[in-house]
């Protein structure tokens, strides 16, 4: 049974990757007529991902309701609160800095001649306080429908509090919630039959409409931000899972690797939710109440990836308006884009309004989104690649830390 499930894993890693391959290669020969990727590509990724947003909520609500029970008591979700929430902090302030560092050391705005009158749609980043206020849902049946999933969060940990609260009462509820999760669980089993055909018909019109002509006058500023991402997950994950967990980053990489390249994608950190739990629980023994717990949250508070292009785009906008970038300048974007990133959603394109909120912070001119905004996809991808990393290193250095790591999964996979 465990030979043909990790054949299992295995053939559809590799479907997943197959779908990657020709749909970059249908994107390249579109290029000259991206209307027919769009038009009749794009509706089938657009259903898959429909198939995923279907179960985000009820899989969010129910598998955090769960997981905050499965602490036992009100005190063991304080601390694994704790330590999730600071690890995503610290994390994505150090990406962040990554982020200044190698714009700083690259030079990534230098020499670019780009319009600057073009303008951008982008909605008004809300402010620090009214985000803060606004974890707590009013109407909790409104965040429910409306996919607030901050409130969402706050909701089904307080109703977690409540079930351990009443002790055995609560037991009709909680196996309520439980069924639920394992059904959202089933349905996720199915959808990820066709993961592959959503991964191709997905990246065949983003790489349709943005072909060399649009890439390579901002060709720097994607190296840059591909760089900081890939060395904070050399640098930060693989010593963290090492130092805290006592896992070897290989295998840690190589258990998340489906749910890294799905988020590539998508460009959701949300929609890539339900892989993440599969694969962190399976391939890298994670346990399940953590799982429940660490990954939703990071879905929506944990943005290193992010960070890293907060960090490196709000240089490039300031270097191409002739704009000198003090070091407090500096600083006050590393403090904006790791309280920002509580408030961003896990979808694609959110970083944007992310950004807005950065550049007001440093005092640049909002406009300069335009100057990126046709590579944004492009950068999205990467950028979601890293928050998912990030956030399953987290689950796994909470799950070490707590006893609940099952190790017999790495030393399974070393013997095979």
């Amino acid at each position: 049974m465990n030979d043909k499930t990790q054949s299992k894993k295995l053939q559809l890693t590799t479907k997943i990757f197959i779908g990657l391959a020709a749909g970059i290669i249908l994107g390249i020969a579109l290029q000259s007529n991206p209307d027919i990727a769009v038009n009749y590509v794009k509706p089938l990724g657009t259903l898959f991902l429909n198939l995923i947003k279907l179960v985000i909520v009820p899989l969010v609500f129910s598998s955090l309701v769960v997981g905050a029970c499965s602490m036992d008591d009100v005190r063991k979700l304080g601390r694994i609160g704790g330590k999730t929430v600071a690890y995503y902090m610290l994390t994505t302030a150090f990406a962040v800095t990554i982020g200044l560092i190698l714009a700083n050391v690259s030079n990534v705005g230098g020499g670019f001649s780009i319009p600057v009158d073009a303008t951008v749609e982008i909605a008004e980043a809300p402010s620090i306080i009214d985000t803060l206020l606004n974890i707590i849902p009013s109407n909790p049946l409104k965040a429910l429908v409306e996919g607030n999933m901050l409130q969402v969060i706050a909701f089904a940990l307080i109703v977690g509090a409540g079930i351990i609260g009443i002790g055995e009462k609560g037991k009709v509820l909680f196996n309520f919630f439980d069924a639920m999760a394992e059904v959202m669980y089933k349905i996720i089993a199915v959808i990820m039959e066709y993961a592959p055909i959503g991964v191709f018909a997905l990246i065949t019109p983003v790489v349709a409409q943005n072909g060399p002509g649009v890439l390579l006058p901002l060709l720097k500023l994607i190296l840059v931000v591909y760089a900081g991402c890939i060395l904070h997950a050399v640098f930060t994950y693989s010593s963290t899972v090492s130092l805290f967990a006592k896992v070897s980053p290989v295998q840690f990489f190589k258990g998340v690797a489906p749910a890294t390249v799905f988020a590539f994608t998508t460009a959701s950190s949300s929609g890539t939710l339900p892989i993440t739990m599969k694969r962190s629980e399976e391939n890298l023994g994670v346990s399940k109440s953590i799982s429940s717990f660490v990954l939703p949250l990071g879905a929506t508070i944990n943005m290193d990836g992010t960070a890293i292009y907060q960090g490196v785009c709000a240089f490039f906008i300031a270097q191409v308006y002739g704009i000198d970038l003090p070091i407090s300048a500096q600083l006050t974007i590393i403090l904006t884009a790791t309280l920002a990133s509580i408030g961003t959603a896990g979808v694609p394109g959110a970083g944007m309004i992310m950004l807005g909120m950065v550049l007001q912070s440093a005092g640049l001119p909002i406009e300069g989104i335009a100057l990126i905004a046709g590579v944004d996809r492009v950068l999205d991808m990467m950028r979601t690649c890293i928050n998912v990393t990030g956030d399953a290193a987290c689950a796994v250095i909470v799950s070490a830390t707590e006893g609940e790591l099952d190790r017999s999964v790495f030393e399974n996979k070393s013997c095979k």
